[in-house]
């Protein structure tokens, strides 16, 4: 009894101390066990959260992709009826590699519609971009009317569209490059000038002519230009002249040659006088700024507000003047030094005087012009010209003088001042 009194505490003692060590870990492990548990629930929300938001992000922009390509491929869409052989579409990318992202040393000047810049395709063939400025007022209804109507135009004689590129919000046309820019920069420089020989001058007036006789009488729609200028005939790089700049174009579907009016654009050196008084137009109006273009040509100066200034009167003015008292030589540019056939150099002088008569009705339609241009007809053969006009009315008054005429001319000329190299606008159909 002793023994078992004494032995029992500790043995009691023992027992419990051995029960609570096995009840101990026990209860370390489900707590352990519960923590994990939460851990683990923690980490599968956030895993689930974030690809919620993963999803509807990608979602989103799925919508958005979708979106922006069913709105291109609706304006390609309404590029597409334009005639039985499509315009080419370029892809963004091809043009910002070929103008090495539109750098300003590739860049040839800036017109209405937006910046033009020189580019090189992976071909080697070189092209002129223009760019539809974002401060442009011509908007997708314009620019899609420009690649219709210039599309359908398509002569040797005209700058040539080669395509046009409409991806994200970018709206572009590409022209072909013409290296040698526009006729003004050689015919009014006197470092350059005597680079046009008389057969070149010939050349170019013929293919004016031609020109304008196709957009007149042979496309589809007869166009009148109403800003033909030395500016806006481009050169390639065997100086043939390419017609550019339809920016003021006037488009008829239908047959006449009725006049029409309008608000007055172009530039007034080279406007026929109806159009400039009055705002009456025709395909008499071109014929007249081609007969300008054409003094221009033969003399080799600029029918524009320092003439006027310095001479009292006009280049047409002076070359009726000369051609009436038989000193047509003294006209002639003295870049070309005499060397030049005469007859072909007056039949080319008459069919200029002819040109900028005053009254429409007695000058000849382009058809007659190129006619007159390859015949040899002598002057004999051919009408006798009529005064050309005295820019007088009721605009700038019955007598204006130069120096009014001359502010006129040197404003208008400032408002409609286009780009010398390629250079396109929209085409404004009746």
């Amino acid at each position: 009894m002793e023994e078992q009194h004494m032995a029992g505490p500790p043995y009691r003692y023992r027992l419990q101390h051995r029960r609570l060590m096995d009840i101990a870990p026990a209860s370390a492990s489900d707590d352990d066990s519960g923590h994990h548990g939460s851990n683990g629930m923690a980490i599968m929300v956030s895993i689930l959260v974030v690809v919620i938001v993963c999803t509807l992000f990608y979602c989103v922009y799925c919508w958005r992709w979708r979106k922006r390509n069913a709105v291109r491929r609706a304006q390609i869409e309404r590029l597409r009826p334009m005639s039985s052989s499509d315009l080419p579409l370029m892809d963004l990318s091809s043009i910002h590699e070929a103008t090495n992202s539109f750098s300003k040393e590739n860049k040839l000047g800036e017109g209405g519609f937006g910046p033009v810049y020189r580019g090189v395709m992976g071909g080697g063939a070189e092209i002129a971009v223009k760019r539809l400025s974002a401060r442009s007022r011509q908007g997708a209804a314009e620019f899609r009317n420009e690649v219709e109507l210039i599309a359908k135009l398509q002569h040797r004689n005209l700058v040539r569209l080669l395509g046009c590129c409409v991806e994200r919000d970018e709206k572009m046309l590409v022209y072909e490059y013409l290296p040698n820019r526009s006729l003004d920069s050689f015919l009014f420089d006197s470092r350059k000038s005597g680079q046009l020989d008389w057969k070149t001058r010939q050349s170019i007036v013929l293919g004016i002519a031609r020109g304008m006789l196709y957009l007149h009488e042979d496309s589809c729609l007869k166009v009148i230009h109403r800003d033909l200028k030395a500016s806006n005939v481009l050169l390639d790089n065997r100086m043939n002249p390419k017609i550019s700049d339809f920016g003021m174009a006037k488009i008829f579907e239908e047959e006449g040659n009725e006049p029409n009016t309008g608000p007055v654009v172009g530039t007034y050196g080279y406007m026929a006088p109806e159009y400039a008084m009055e705002g009456v137009f025709s395909v008499k109006s071109d014929v007249f700024s081609f007969g300008v273009l054409v003094l221009e040509i033969l003399s080799g100066q600029r029918n524009g507000s320092m003439y006027l200034q310095e001479h009292q009167h006009t280049l047409i003015q002076d070359a009726w003047k000369l051609w009436n008292e038989d000193r047509a030589a003294e006209f002639m540019d003295a870049a070309l030094a005499g060397s030049y056939p005469r007859d072909e150099a007056w039949r080319c002088f008459h069919v200029g005087l002819l040109c900028v008569q005053e009254s429409p009705d007695l000058r000849p339609t382009m058809s007659s012009v190129v006619l007159m241009l390859i015949s040899d007809q002598t002057a004999q053969q051919m009408p006798a010209p009529a005064q050309p006009p005295l820019f007088a009315s009721s605009r700038l008054g019955r007598k204006a003088s130069a120096s009014d005429l001359s502010l006129a001319m040197k404003t208008e000329t400032t408002k409609t001042q286009s780009v010398n190299e390629v250079s396109i606008s929209m085409m404004e159909p009746r």
